[in-house]
């Protein structure tokens, strides 16, 4: 199929941005790396009247460390993020899941904004954004709003961004000397959608783990914090039986959504081997 016609326009600053999104609402789409975007225009799952070409806006782009966060622009492409030297120091989860993302094309090309807006709940970033705690930088007509990841996604591919109000950039703690972390995703082949994966972090304190995050992709509608296990590991040494009161505590609280290749219960059951991978040796 191709896509339905429409405008293009390549706006050179944020507030001409804003201005597009108040002037056609829901008749205008953002394409930033385009990796989703084009593919559902081909399909004619979206059909906008206007599509605004953000590349050309400097001040989205880059990585940098701000006080005590780092600031990750909505134009870094998941390649830049997969290789920064800062993120490794004080993002390593974000380095550990990069390689992940379907295959290096599409790193080179999609962004961590668009991952993070288009919210898809079998997607990488905005599994590892909710396991890091961090924060959503978004800027509307009335300035700069700063929303927590806890409250940012509100459903299949919803999330709490106004219609007028571009996701600019995130901000995520600096991880310090006793941060753990850990990924893990399952998929029929590399590359693929995951059927289930797991970020969890966490901060390792003389064998004890406190201020566990354990967040699912691919069982909900929205990225999932597994908030019955991280009940069971908080404070404790993950030992082979605290595991695997988490593992039960995991699978008795979470009503996976099935897909085209997988039921309910097998994803419950691989949630629960990868929570046994993860934790299994943390407070080494």
């Amino acid at each position: 199929m191709k896509a339905a016609a429409f405008d293009y326009v390549k706006p050179r600053s944020l507030d001409q941005v804003l201005s597009l999104l108040q002037e056609h609402g829901d008749d205008a789409r953002l394409l930033a790396g385009g990796q989703t975007l084009m593919a559902t225009l081909n399909m004619r799952l979206s059909e906008p009247r206007l599509v605004i070409d953000i590349t050309g806006i400097e001040a989205l782009r880059g990585i940098r460390v701000q006080g005590n966060v780092l600031r990750i622009g909505a134009l870094a492409t998941h390649t830049e993020i997969e290789h920064s030297p800062l993120v490794a120091q004080h993002a390593p989860l974000l380095k550990a899941a990069a390689p992940h993302i379907a295959h290096r094309a599409i790193r080179n090309s999609g962004t961590w904004g668009g991952s993070i807006a288009y919210a898809d709940p079998a997607a990488e970033w905005p599994t590892c954004l909710l396991a890091l705690g961090g924060t959503v930088i978004a800027q509307g007509p009335n300035g700069e709003r700063r929303i927590a990841a806890d409250g940012f996604f509100q459903g299949l591919y919803a999330t709490a961004l106004e219609p007028d109000e571009v996701l600019v950039a995130s901000e995520i703690p600096l991880a310090g000397a006793d941060h753990w972390f850990a990924f893990q995703e399952l998929a029929r082949r590399h590359g693929d959608y995951a059927i289930v994966g797991m970020a969890a972090t966490a901060s390792r304190q003389g064998g004890v783990l406190r201020k566990v995050r354990v967040v699912l992709l691919g069982v909900d509608a929205t990225p999932l914090r597994a908030a019955a296990a991280e009940s069971v590991l908080e404070g404790q040494a993950p030992d082979a039986g605290r595991i695997a009161q988490a593992v039960q505590a995991l699978r008795d609280s979470i009503d996976p959504l099935p897909d085209l290749t997988n039921s309910p219960e097998t994803k419950r059951h691989l949630a629960g081997v990868l929570l046994q991978r993860l934790f299994t040796g943390a407070t080494a």
